[in-house]
């Protein structure tokens, strides 16, 4: 049943704030699209590719030994990173740790992570042409044939399920918490996708579809509102977005739970950054 022009409109307003504020969050100071490099730490202090110092693990700590001359300070505290210094995190934690270059001595930020129990680190350079040369990305037009009912079917408790991530190095896990279950435009039977739990009730489906690899990248995804109390959700296609992995080769970015398909093109939201 197409909608009145008048609840199109407002749907059209609100989702023209929603990638206004989108594109503006994806364009920020080292942010996903600053993204220069990953690199796993060695056991021996060692230098690295487009960051200064010696860095090191012993699988507990990480470690960078730099002198004044290297020019690396602590983000946050801008202090001057002299002799040997350490940091611990525990596994899927991040730490944006020092940074260096540039006329403030801050255009790339070194992020130290744990993943798959391993220390890496990402640069993160503000001078990277991702950025410099963004100015949206794109998009199918907005349909409102893609804002569909669902309903959620939640677990008992949530279910660890192995899943891989655009790293293959890296293995992940999909906390999920139930299935939406919804019909789409083009297809008769119902969909049913593992959905994780995000802040204050919301739902977040990663998903793959007929569109991935021609127009849209390998995957994406779509958050979705609290389910209402009898468990019905509302989701809108139109608000799918890449994961940072579609921007750049260095995210670990989680792939969908084997068999989260929707199997006919879902033509809404983000389309391939280069297309």
């Amino acid at each position: 049943m197409s909608l009145p022009t008048t609840s199109t409109d407002a749907q059209l307003a609100r989702w023209e704030r929603f990638r206004a504020g989108r594109n503006a969050a994806l364009a920020t100071d080292h942010g996903w699209l600053t993204l220069t490099s990953f690199q796993w730490l060695e056991a021996e202090p060692s230098g690295v590719d487009l960051a200064p110092g010696l860095w090191s693990t012993d699988g507990t700590t990480a470690s960078l030994t730099a002198s004044a001359a290297d020019g690396l300070t602590f983000v946050g505290t801008d202090t001057k990173v002299e002799g040997t210094v350490t940091a611990t995190l525990e596994d899927e934690e991040s730490l944006m740790w020092v940074q260096y270059g540039g006329s403030d001595g801050k255009q790339v930020v070194v992020e130290l992570a744990m993943r798959a129990d391993k220390y890496a680190i990402r640069t993160r350079d503000n001078g990277s042409p991702v950025l410099t040369e963004f100015a949206a990305v794109p998009t199918y037009d907005y349909g409102p044939e893609w804002v569909v009912e669902g309903r959620f079917e939640g677990y008992a408790e949530p279910e660890d399920v192995p899943i891989g991530t655009a790293n293959p190095l890296v293995d992940g896990v999909h906390r999920s918490v139930g299935e939406v279950v919804f019909r789409v435009p083009g297809i008769g039977h119902e969909i049913r996708l593992h959905a994780e739990a995000e802040k204050l009730g919301a739902l977040n489906v990663t998903f793959h579809d007929e569109t991935n690899g021609d127009t849209t990248d390998e995957w994406r995804k779509v958050f979705i509102p609290r389910p209402r109390p009898d468990g019905s959700v509302v989701i809108d296609f139109n608000r799918a977005i890449n994961y940072p992995s579609a921007f750049t080769p260095y995210g670990t970015c989680p792939m969908p739970v084997r068999g989260n398909s929707i199997d006919v093109r879902v033509e809404a939201g983000e389309r391939l950054p280069q297309d």
